[in-house]
């Protein structure tokens, strides 16, 4: 890191607060495009980040769905990846204790499950471990039968699993909701009235391609999560919405791959926000970002991101 932009940096507050937890800033790698850190702390010193919500974990190991799972887009990209994962108990035996050797913030932790029995039990371990200081729950994953998003399409199926898993919890509990939604604002609210700490949004959307050669889907699975520039317009309007509907932090996502989009966001009503499937285009993606944030801080002068949370009304 240069100088220059420790200087730069210390005349801008890029501090956050996150469910009791103090972030150096605001940027959050998302679960999935992250892997459990390590891999990118071969790369630069991950402990520049706010924190990162670590790969989904479901109580079971999953290989995840066949290949071909992943598509390029002109502006994104489809993956059908399954949350592939090593299950919640190699994950508290072998990946958290690498993670511990090149991350000293509490880390994100982000949650499958199939069943509201599965989300209990992998809530309930993952709740004990020290290193963890959020639980991400996600009832929103497009790219699995049966789970994920089946719980969070209706604001009824998204308030079970949320009082189902606080019930065994003490760590803030944060919901990660779908796009794929009629209303997104009545499942928000309904995670927000059954106990929820906070909402993160927005999960991918249902996209799909089609291989003019073969006449045949380009993923395995047919359709897959759209991610990427493309639907950042999307994401910015449903932060907006859930923002001003409810009175937990809300963290944006969704086509985030700059500073000035991390502004756009929190302007929005973001607390916190994820960068996603720009870590898979550049690895350096969250690096850049909260290096560029004291620049773009000076050019709309301001001085204490949390000033401008929900700054549009």
């Amino acid at each position: 890191m240069s100088s220059e932009f420790r200087v730069q940096s210390s005349e801008f507050n890029t501090k956050v607060d996150l469910l009791g937890i103090e972030l150096d800033n605001p940027i959050i790698p998302a679960s999935g495009t992250f892997g459990f850190g390590y891999e990118f702390a071969e790369i630069y010193d991950i402990n520049i980040l706010g924190t990162f919500s670590f790969k989904g974990t479901t109580r079971e190991a999953r290989f995840g769905n066949p290949t071909p799972r992943i598509a390029e887009c002109s502006v994104g990209m489809i993956n059908a990846v399954g949350l592939q994962n090593p299950g919640v108990d190699k994950v508290i035996s072998e990946e958290l204790p690498k993670l511990k050797k090149c991350f000293s913030k509490p880390v994100m932790a982000n949650v499958s499950g199939f069943s509201i029995e599965e989300y209990i039990h992998t809530c309930a371990l993952i709740d004990k471990e020290e290193q963890v200081g959020w639980i991400e729950v996600n009832i929103s994953c497009p790219n699995v039968h049966g789970g994920g998003m089946a719980f969070g399409t209706s604001p009824e199926g998204a308030a079970e699993v949320v009082r189902s898993v606080k019930a065994v919890t003490t760590k803030p509990i944060i919901v990660k909701l779908s796009p794929n939604v009629t209303d997104i604002v009545a499942i928000a609210k309904a995670c927000e009235a059954a106990g929820a700490d906070g909402i993160s949004l927005i999960n991918t959307m249902l996209g799909m391609r089609i291989d003019l050669r073969t006449r045949k889907p380009v993923i395995a699975n047919k359709m897959g999560g759209f991610s990427g520039p493309a639907i950042f317009p999307v994401a910015v309007r449903m932060v907006y919405q859930v923002a001003h509907a409810v009175n937990i932090p809300v963290i944006g996502m969704g086509g985030v791959s700059s500073a000035e989009d991390v502004i756009e966001m929190m302007l929005a009503g973001a607390t916190a926000v994820e960068v996603g499937a720009a870590n898979l285009v550049d690895p350096l993606a969250c690096k850049r970002i909260i290096e560029d944030l004291p620049r773009v801080m000076k050019k709309y002068e301001i001085n204490d991101l949390k000033d401008i949370i929900g700054g549009v009304q």
